[in-house]
């Protein structure tokens, strides 16, 4: 940043000033700013005035400090670019010379039929001011949906539960605070957070799901919401036990002001049980049940069981006239979620998906690879014992896509590393040679 020069005498007239390099292009994402010190001598003003600039910035989610590594211009996270030079990003090809383990898909030939959906749908217009959740589809979430004993979920629509967790926190949450999150999670989950100026507290995962002591020291750290995976985990794959589940809802039992929300993705498809965290003393609440698992990625709807309070925060951003999920696209969710052969094709997802999981696990383990998490859904994670980039692009040499399992961390300076393999259409001859690849590339 040789030759920008930063003015004012006052902490907003400092925070303007930076803000102004930014706009101008003068400082770009990453650019460290001036030590505290180092301005408050060349500006003539007291260390305090800094101080109270840079934070005036990180609030507004301009910048971000990193403790002894000093305060840098915020880097936000841009969700149509590669996560790595060597990886492509979920929604990206990775071309026709390459095993796909890397897209994170479901099997196309394990969804139903959209098109015939389409084509017997009894459609009618709807206009403004129409409501602004299908009955069917509401009342499939209820059906599906946990109650407490003395009340019922308030039903929302989204579209898709990255749009949820969105809505979510910034209904409840300012800038600055901090989320409880998994590590590794979902990219799309800690990219949220980062894009709204939030902060991340990284919790653990063991076989069981996110530990309990972990999440402690985040909220103890000041934690306002805790966003959980409660099974099929991506990228680990693990599911919370009972025993974990009961464990975390003690836990949060004591935080009643924290926002608890969880992201049920592939419910309809899962192999395991869906156990709770929420305990019933929680003020603000959220159970988030997307379909693009398992009706088809561009079905582009969740349904979100939530307290009253959240609900109406929700409603405010999806009123009739406002950004309301498509009528059509809920009525083809609720006609392939209610639909008689419905059951059977959802069963015989989920018993392929288990097997094709199990089929990769075998495989690694006969080739002495450890796949450390009981594992559910479309991916697993193969811990490795260095950086991922060289192992992503040595596999990729050898014919496989897969991805940087550092795109799925908070913190990358643990050792803990790792790559994310999609099973959803691996055959066993497949399985058994990338056994081998990944054997090969870590000797």
């Amino acid at each position: 940043m040789a030759g920008v020069r930063i003015s004012g005498g006052t902490a907003a007239e400092i925070a303007d000033s930076i803000r102004d390099l930014v706009g101008a292009g003068d400082l770009r994402p990453g650019d460290p700013v001036p030590p505290i010190r180092d301005l408050a001598q060349q500006l003539g003003v007291h260390r305090n005035t800094v101080a109270m600039a840079y934070r005036t910035l990180a609030g507004a989610g301009l910048a971000e400090t990193r403790g002894r590594g000093g305060t840098h211009i915020r880097v936000l996270p841009r969700f149509d670019a590669d996560p790595s030079p060597h990886q492509p990003a979920d929604e990206h090809s990775p071309g026709p010379d390459l095993v796909d383990l890397a897209g994170g898909n479901p099997d196309p030939a394990l969804l139903p039929d959209i098109a015939a959906v389409v084509a017997r749908l009894d459609y009618r217009t709807a206009l403004y001011g129409s409501p602004t959740v299908n009955p069917r589809l509401a009342e499939w979430a209820l059906d599906t949906m946990p109650a407490f004993p003395d009340r019922p979920p308030s039903i929302s629509v989204t579209h898709g539960a990255v749009d949820a967790v969105d809505r979510l926190l910034g209904a409840h949450l300012t800038r600055g605070d901090l989320v409880a999150l998994e590590d590794p999670c979902f990219y799309a989950s800690e990219g949220t957070v980062r894009v709204n100026g939030f902060r991340a507290a990284p919790v653990d995962l063991d076989t069981a799901g996110m530990r309990t002591d972990s999440l402690r020291t985040a909220l103890d750290a000041g934690a306002r919401a805790v966003i959980v995976t409660p099974r099929a985990h991506n990228p680990t794959g693990v599911s919370l036990t009972a025993e974990r589940a009961a464990e975390l809802r003690d836990l949060l039992a004591g935080y009643p002001h924290v926002l608890v929300i969880e992201d049920d993705h592939f419910s309809a498809v899962s192999r395991r049980p869906f156990h709770r965290i929420t305990p019933s003393t929680t003020r603000h609440w959220a159970l988030v049940r997307s379909v693009a698992k398992f009706l088809g990625p561009d079905i582009r709807v969740a349904a979100v069981g939530s307290d009253p309070v959240t609900a109406e925060l929700l409603g405010t951003r999806l009123r009739p006239g406002a950004t309301w999920v498509s009528h059509l696209l809920q009525q083809v969710a609720a006609e392939l979620l209610t639909a008689p052969d419905t059951p059977e094709l959802l069963r015989r997802a989920r018993n392929a998906y288990s097997g094709r999981t199990d089929l990769l696990r075998d495989a690694l383990a006969a080739a002495g690879i450890d796949t450390p998490f009981p594992t559910d859904g479309l991916n697993m994670w193969i811990p490795v014992p260095r950086d991922p980039v060289p192992v992503v692009a040595a596999l990729r040499d050898a014919g496989w896509s897969v991805r940087d399992g550092s795109s799925f961390r908070t913190r990358t300076d643990d050792g803990r590393h790792g790559i994310r393999a999609t099973t959803s259409r691996i055959t066993p001859r497949e399985a058994e040679a990338f056994a081998d690849a990944v054997a090969d590339v870590l000797r």
